[in-house]
């Protein structure tokens, strides 16, 4: 029992630096949080669930190798730099629309996003494949095969717990701005998904 305990601390500390850092996820969560409501940021954390598991395991069982990162990195950078202009800029068309309409309908536009901006982020399959090898090394030794289950499980309820939190209060703000001010919010979120679409490229 108290080598759970401690494992799950390790998780929990290590994977802060992941979940908790600001990037795309987080950008777009914000705005969906204003958008459609605290139910987005649950929407967006099952989209990147349905990235992160399969990463998780897949690094479990050896598929990736340390010889084919600058390969898949290239790839994804690529891929994410041009995802993200493409979101920001659909976002910024959506408000600046003649008919925009603050009270948008919930849909699956966050589910989507947390598929494409989690796939397309290199710096999160980067951290998988550094700081997450990391838990992942450990959870096998201590628990072997199903370690990575527990792993998994230790990690992603922080996902879970911090894109309803942020969702939460985005939603709770909508409330008091006014059409131009949300606007201006959403425009601005958008331009940081561009500069972190270019801040990929220049990694290259």
């Amino acid at each position: 029992m108290q080598e759970i305990f401690g494992f799950l601390g390790l998780v929990i500390v290590i994977s802060a630096s992941g979940v908790m850092s600001p990037g795309p996820l987080f950008a777009a969560n914000v705005m969906y949080g204003l958008r459609e409501g605290k139910i987005s940021g649950i929407k967006m954390a099952i989209g990147h669930t349905i990235v992160e598991f399969p990463l998780i395991l897949l690094l479990g069982i050896g598929f990736f190798s340390i010889e084919s990162i600058p390969e898949i990195r290239t790839a994804i950078t690529i891929l994410g730099a041009a995802g993200l202009f493409v979101f920001a800029i659909l976002q910024i068309r959506s408000v600046t629309k003649q008919k925009f309409n603050l009270e948008t309908k919930s849909g699956q536009g966050p589910f989507v996003a947390g598929i494409v901006l989690s796939a397309l982020n290199p710096f999160f399959i980067i951290w998988w494949l550094t700081i997450g090898l990391v838990l992942i090394s450990e959870s096998i030794q201590n628990f072997g095969i199903i370690g990575i289950v527990i792993l998994f499980l230790f990690h992603i309820w922080m996902d879970y717990a911090w894109l309803f939190t942020i969702a939460t209060f985005s939603s709770k703000a909508k409330n008091y701005l006014s059409k131009r001010n949300f606007k201006l919010i959403i425009i601005g979120l958008s331009v940081v998904l561009i500069y972190f679409g270019i801040s990929f490229l220049f990694k290259l």
